[in-house]
């Protein structure tokens, strides 16, 4: 934990306890507090950072239509295409929902409908289509409304895209793996090794592994 405290001044799982006298204690439970917004808000700049590295390096690829998505079934297609996008801002370059579909359309090659248009309800026509998608796919989305990406909210938006990088980077670690295996040891076992050759990177778990963004680039680095 030493990066927090070298950084930060403090370890966020470490909390102020009563032992000394009471003003003393609400200064240093105030410092905390202070530190733990200002760590949290490091966390989210990290993440927001290499999620956006991760979108834009599928938004440069060339790949082949294999199906179109109608909102009921998805048809045989076999147009190629290239997203020819980019996001600047992960918050803001979503909204219109053009560039997520575009995403999703790298990362499945499957053809999705879109509205042209530029009015909110063209928008929000758009990140629906996205998030229909996505639970026409099987993948589970937890209170991510079309009006939260829309309306760029920064944790249901980074909620997103790590939804999106699970299915389609990481889903398909386990296979190959024997059955008495769990996939959260399967996918621990793939985050080391993508990490290994990485100094200063050294993943154990799914919490504070995961905290610096070190190990979250060297996995959009690698793949």
């Amino acid at each position: 934990m030493s990066y927090y405290k070298d950084r930060l001044g403090f370890d966020p799982d470490e909390q102020p306890t009563a032992n000394g006298d009471e003003a003393t204690f609400r200064k240093s439970k105030r410092g905390y507090e202070e530190n733990l917004c200002k760590f949290k808000d490091e966390r989210d700049a990290i993440q927001k950072k290499t999620f956006t590295k991760w979108v834009n390096k599928h938004l440069k690829k060339h790949w082949k239509y294999s199906k179109t998505y109608t909102c009921l079934q998805a048809c045989s297609n076999s147009s190629c295409s290239c997203a020819n996008r980019h996001v600047g801002d992960l918050f803001i370059d979503l909204q219109d929902g053009l560039n997520l579909i575009s995403l999703l359309e790298v990362l499945s090659g499957d053809q999705l409908p879109r509205e042209r248009g530029k009015l909110r309800f063209h928008m929000l026509q758009n990140v629906q289509m996205a998030l229909e998608y996505l639970r026409f796919k099987k993948i589970k989305l937890v209170n991510i409304r079309a009006e939260d990406i829309v309306d760029g909210n920064p944790k249901l938006t980074l909620g997103l895209i790590w939804t999106i990088i699970l299915h389609f980077q990481i889903s398909d670690i386990v296979v190959g793996e024997e059955p008495n295996v769990s996939a959260r040891d399967a996918l621990l076992k793939w985050a080391r090794k993508s990490t290994s050759k990485y100094p200063g990177v050294r993943v154990s778990d799914f919490t504070s592994s995961w905290r610096d963004g070190m190990a979250f680039n060297a996995i959009i680095h690698r793949n």
